[in-house]
This record gives C-alpha cells, sequence and structure tokens, in this order.
C-alpha cells in the first residue's frame, strides 16, 4: 500500500492508481469547515456599510472643494474688476455719478494735448446678479451691490459686493476709496 501524504493545511492525498492524478481524501473533505450563508450576508452587508461611509465622506469632500475654488475665482474676479475701477478713476479729472449711486462716468484726461481725452463708464442695473459693465463690456457676473459716492469732486468711495452662491448673502465685499490723481487740471 502506498503512503499518504501531508501538508500544511492537514489535507491528506492518495493516489487512485499509477496513472492518475492525486485527489482530496474523502474524510478530510468531510471534517472542513466552511462559511455559511449567513456570516457571508453580514460580511457583505458590513462591507457595504463601509464603503457607503467613505463615499459619503469622499463627496462631501468634492463638494467642499468645488465651493472654495468658485469662492477663489469669484474673489480674485471682484478684486480685478475693482482694481481696473480704481486704477482708471484715478487717473480722472472729473467724474460723474449717476443713477441711484451704480454708474459713474470718468473723464481721462490724455497726456498727448488738450481735446485728446476720453471718458469711460462704470455701471450696474442696480438689480443684484446682474454684471457690472465698462462702456458696453462685461467686466464680473453676481453683483449684489454697486455704490459709488463722492463726498467732495476729488474723492470717490466705492462699495462692491458680489454673490456667488445666490443665497442673498454676499460673499464678497469690498470698499476702497480713490483720489482723483489729475483733478482740476
Amino acid at each position: 500500500m502506498k503512503k499518504y501524504f501531508n501538508f500544511k493545511n492537514q489535507r491528506e492525498f492518495r493516489p487512485l492508481d499509477k496513472k492518475s492524478s492525486w485527489i482530496l481524501n474523502i474524510k478530510d473533505v468531510k471534517q472542513q469547515r466552511g462559511f455559511s450563508l449567513i456570516e457571508m450576508m453580514v460580511v457583505v452587508a458590513i462591507l457595504g456599510l463601509i464603503v457607503l461611509a467613505l463615499v459619503t465622506f469622499f463627496t462631501g469632500g468634492t463638494k467642499s472643494w468645488v465651493a472654495g475654488q468658485s469662492q477663489l475665482k469669484a474673489q480674485r474676479e471682484a478684486r480685478q474688476a475693482i482694481d481696473r475701477m480704481v486704477r482708471e478713476i484715478r487717473h480722472g479729472e472729473a467724474v460723474v455719478i449717476s443713477g441711484p449711486n451704480t454708474s459713474i462716468t470718468v473723464s481721462i484726461p490724455d497726456l498727448e494735448g488738450p481735446d485728446s481725452g476720453y471718458d469711460v463708464t462704470y455701471s450696474w442695473s442696480g438689480n443684484p446678479g446682474d454684471p457690472i459693465y465698462r462702456d458696453l463690456n462685461h467686466l464680473i457676473n453676481n453683483v449684489k451691490k454697486l455704490e459709488f459716492t463722492s463726498t467732495d469732486a476729488s474723492k470717490v468711495h466705492i462699495v462692491l459686493e458680489v454673490d456667488v452662491d445666490d443665497d442673498d448673502n454676499p460673499d464678497i465685499t469690498l470698499n476702497t476709496d480713490v483720489n482723483l490723481r489729475n483733478y482740476s487740471l
């Protein structure tokens, strides 16, 4: 009789005959235990809850990142818009504020001589969410408030509020004072 072989997992194999391959001993098959259907269902349910928690966590993180990026973009655009207005108003020799303080026309002198200056108008309709225009060119969207005030003829105060997420609260508020450098030239 041929000898049985022992492996690390204690399964015993024996040959059927000289030409056939090795097969598992029937006694060892009856002694091995597997997982029951209930155990498998519990594992699948627990893994499902873990995956659901991970997806919820990463979805919330992604939404926060997107909101932060749109906030940064709006802040950058608001800063660029007010910087452009300040730069041109500063070079002006006279300003005219019209509408309910939502439009300003700046007369900018040209250094080449008299009668060669030009006018620039910044305007907003007064409706929250509408854009600001520089003459006919679009400058910035989602404006909640734009106000020009002048305490004297050589100084302009600008208030710009931008609402990025349409929640009726301004997300970005910029205030600045501008002194006209070329006043009374």
